[in-house]
């Protein structure tokens, strides 16, 4: 089989994941051990307890997907790792174990950004994208709007000013009681409810974005009605909550590509496997004649597929290959 074949492995936060990829787009195997069962009873992510268990699963994830691909050791051309962002300890145990094994094999180590990652996973759902286009990063750490100048540059137009979406959809989850991980659980009721609560959109100037407030408003709302013995009609203030934060992305990832003269948007991160973004983005993109590109499900959430096609991407264009003084960057920019 001709073509460049990487080794990629992720495990940024609570999912130990390795993927067998080809040439970039063609996904040979894909393993993710999750964790969330785990965290659920700690209502998130708990990170000593995510990077221990990184530790039991890597190897077998690792071994799996090589297994699953028809491949060995021998047969890879590279080794790529998410080397942030994301907790420090969950990076490590993946940065230790892909030096470790290029290293071993004698092949480039390749670094790669996590949410660069998520911008990648479209390249493989997607085989006729090519950049440049604008795109919209939606996930638990990060909320921005950037234009992809090609597969390894891009521009920071605007990003959150402090919680991002992922995040803020978890914290409302927790505060009604739904649970762990809170943004399936979300998109899940409001489809029983109806958006009649007015909250405050996410916005701040130009491209920004603001959730603190969108958060402190439902949090107010449910204090309120609960401390007037009120009972709370948790599909209605899921249904508000989502269409608040979401509008706002949507509204902005649009403006941007008006102003920048792009006919292509695409969404990537785990909040774009919400429904309601994904039919509003689709709804308002027909309108305005703009090709809207998203991640099938599995893509979307963590894995380490879409590690693999950005480091194909930089592998072969001699970037980000990295010596073994590598080391996690949990704050890693965009």
């Amino acid at each position: 089989m001709d073509g460049i074949l990487i080794l990629s492995i992720e495990s940024s936060c609570d999912e130990t994941a390795a993927a067998v990829t080809l040439n970039g787009r063609q996904v040979l195997s894909s393993v993710i051990s999750s964790q969330a069962d785990i965290h659920k009873k700690f209502g998130g992510v708990v990170p000593e307890v995510a990077s221990r268990n990184h530790t039991l699963s890597i190897n077998g994830a690792v071994e799996r997907a090589l297994e699953d691909a028809g491949k060995s050791f021998k047969d890879l051309n590279a080794v790529a790792v998410t080397y942030g962002a994301g907790l420090a300890g969950a990076l490590l145990v993946g940065v230790s174990y892909a030096k470790a094994m290029a290293y071993a094999l004698g092949i480039p180590l390749i670094a790669v950004n996590h949410i660069k990652g998520h911008i990648a996973a479209n390249y493989i759902a997607h085989g006729e994208l090519e950049p440049p286009f604008i795109c919209l990063v939606a996930s638990g750490g990060h909320t921005a709007v950037l234009e992809v100048i090609s597969h390894t540059e891009h521009r920071l137009l605007g990003q959150t000013v402090d919680d991002a979406a992922g995040e803020a959809f978890d914290k409302v989850a927790r505060l009604l009681g739904l649970g762990y991980p809170g943004g399936p659980l979300i998109d899940k009721a409001a489809k029983e409810g109806r958006s009649a609560i007015d909250f405050p959109p996410p916005l701040a100037g130009g491209y920004n974005f603001s959730y603190s407030g969108l958060k402190t408003a439902v949090i107010n709302y449910v204090h309120g009605l609960e401390q007037k013995g009120i009972e709370i009609n948790v599909p209605d203030v899921c249904a508000s909550f989502q269409k608040a934060a979401i509008d706002a992305l949507v509204e902005k990832a649009v403006k941007a590509c008006g102003d920048f003269g792009y006919d292509k948007l695409c969404l990537a991160g785990g909040v774009a496997a919400n429904s309601y973004l994904r039919e509003s983005a689709a709804s308002r993109c027909e309108k305005e004649g703009i090709k809207l590109y998203f991640p099938p499900l599995w893509l979307c959430t963590d894995n380490a597929a879409m590690i693999g096609a950005e480091g194909y991407y930089n592998f072969i264009s001699g970037k980000n290959i990295a010596d073994f003084s590598l080391n996690a960057v949990p704050h890693l920019k965009l």
